[in-house]
This record gives C-alpha cells, sequence and structure tokens, in this order.
C-alpha cells in the first residue's frame, strides 16, 4: 500500500530520547517533497511551535500541520480548519482544576496564568512558543478557544483525568502525556483532523498513515489507513494498530519509513 500522507505524533514517537527530531528523518522530508507525500506532524502543540520546530529542522518543512490534537489544522502555511469549544466548559474546567495549571489555547496563542515559576514556564514552553499571561484565565475566553490544556507534575491519568471529564462531560477529554490532559470539542480529535486533510487532498484514506505512542493517538491510529504503535506506546494503543514500530528512542518512525520508501 502506498503512503500518501504520514501523519506523526512528536512526543514519545518522532521525537528522540533528547527530544529532537532525529536527522535521519531528512531524508524522509526530502523523498515526501520529491514525491507529493504529505507529511502531517500530528500533535497536541501549538502550530506555532510545530512550525518552528520543523523550520529549525530543515527547509523541506512539512507542507501539512495538525496542531493542538486536531483542533488546528494547516496546509500550505494557512490554517483551513479550526475546531472551537463551546465557552461553558472552558469556564467549568478553569474553576474545576484551580489545583493544577491551566491552559487556554486559542489559534494564536495559549494564555497562561501570570507569575508561573520558572520550571512551569519551562515545561510550557516545549509546547507553546506563542504564549500570552493573564490575571484571570476566564477574561480569555471566547468563541475562538480550540483546547484546553491541563498540567500536572504528577500522574495526569490519576489526577487531572477525573477532574476535568467531571466538569467537561460532553467535552472530548484526553491524556496527551504522562503530565497533560487536553481538552477539545467533542467532534475533534487527530483522526477527525487526519481524515478531513485527506478529503480536501483528494486522498484516500486507505493511503494515509500514522504512528503514535499515546492516548491522544488513539483516534488517529483508528483512522489511519495503516497504523503503527511506538515499541513504547500505551498498551491501549498497541492494541488496535496493524503493525509495531521501534521505540522513539530507537528512532522508529525513520526506520519504518526508509525501509518502506526503499531508502536504505
Amino acid at each position: 500500500m502506498s503512503y500518501r500522507i504520514i501523519a506523526v505524533d512528536m512526543d514519545g514517537t518522532l521525537l528522540d530520547a533528547h527530544g529532537a527530531i532525529p536527522a535521519a528523518f531528512r531524508d524522509v522530508m526530502a523523498y515526501a517533497e520529491d514525491t507529493d507525500v504529505v507529511i502531517a506532524p500530528a500533535s497536541g502543540r501549538q502550530l506555532r511551535t510545530l512550525q518552528d520546530i520543523f523550520g529549525d529542522f530543515s527547509d523541506a518543512v512539512p507542507e501539512a500541520y495538525i496542531a493542538e490534537n486536531g483542533t488546528v489544522v494547516s496546509y500550505q502555511g494557512e490554517i483551513v480548519s479550526t475546531t472551537a469549544l463551546p465557552a461553558d466548559p472552558v469556564h467549568a474546567i478553569i474553576d474545576a482544576a484551580e489545583d493544577f495549571v491551566v491552559v487556554v489555547c486559542r489559534p494564536d496563542a495559549a494564555y497562561i496564568p501570570a507569575g508561573l515559576p520558572a520550571p512551569m514556564l519551562s515545561e510550557i514552553d516545549k509546547y507553546y512558543h506563542s504564549t500570552v499571561e493573564t490575571s484571570d484565565l476566564h477574561d480569555v475566553v471566547t468563541d475562538d478557544v480550540v483546547k484546553v490544556a491541563v498540567y500536572t507534575p504528577g500522574d495526569a491519568e490519576a489526577e487531572v483525568f477525573p477532574v476535568v471529564d467531571a466538569a467537561a462531560p460532553d467535552a472530548n477529554v484526553v491524556v496527551s502525556g504522562a503530565n497533560w490532559v487536553d481538552v477539545m470539542h467533542p467532534e475533534a480529535d487527530k483522526g477527525v483532523a487526519l481524515r478531513a486533510l485527506a478529503d480536501a487532498l483528494g486522498i484516500a484514506h486507505s493511503e494515509t498513515v500514522a504512528f503514535g505512542d499515546y492516548l491522544n493517538d488513539y483516534a488517529l491510529l483508528q483512522a489511519a489507513g495503516t497504523a503503527w504503535a511506538m515499541d513504547n506506546a500505551h498498551p491501549e494503543l498497541k492494541a488496535i494498530a496493524d503493525h509495531i514500530a521501534p521505540s522513539n528512542v530507537d528512532h522508529g518512525v525513520v526506520t519504518v519509513l526508509k525501509e518502506h520508501f526503499g531508502l536504505g
């Protein structure tokens, strides 16, 4: 089966143990550019952050980005789709998650509480390069909030998920990492975004491939024509994957794609 869209998660999937894109991924990107294969980083990260990461990595930047866990889709430098949350669940999450750090995400910026300590700002900067501090998160809730992210230094699945899920029972609440929970519109996820991108480009869903490692990648793998879970993936992803790739530490995405494309 040919791959015409490659949707690849970042943390725990493409990025190595040092949080960097493996150098050999340049070969994959160059091949994609030469053969009209669309590379689509699919991440909970902000669009600006993804653009910065790949802009610093290579001149052959991806044509498409699936950002904010599928609520922002960009193609050839333009935002082509956003999916916003209603205001009521956003306000409810801000109130319910007062013991954690809440980030209110709009397409242009991530709004964060003022006065956070430096280690927390450093953690936020990994995912959100465009940030604005505010004294009251309620004041920045508009009709274009695409995601709410909630952070704990502890176990997000055990500590944050129950609180947020109870506050916004009709939203799509996903554990996006060991320390993060993301909340989106109930009809938004990476899988919906992948299908929409394929439809917009006239590409069959069977010609899409996705790589992921965590629970926010579940819908992405379900939507893809071919699903690869990393060897380090959450057991629930491995259970639905077509194939298991070597771990991100072993540059599994690069290994699989170079073999598939005959790049040596």
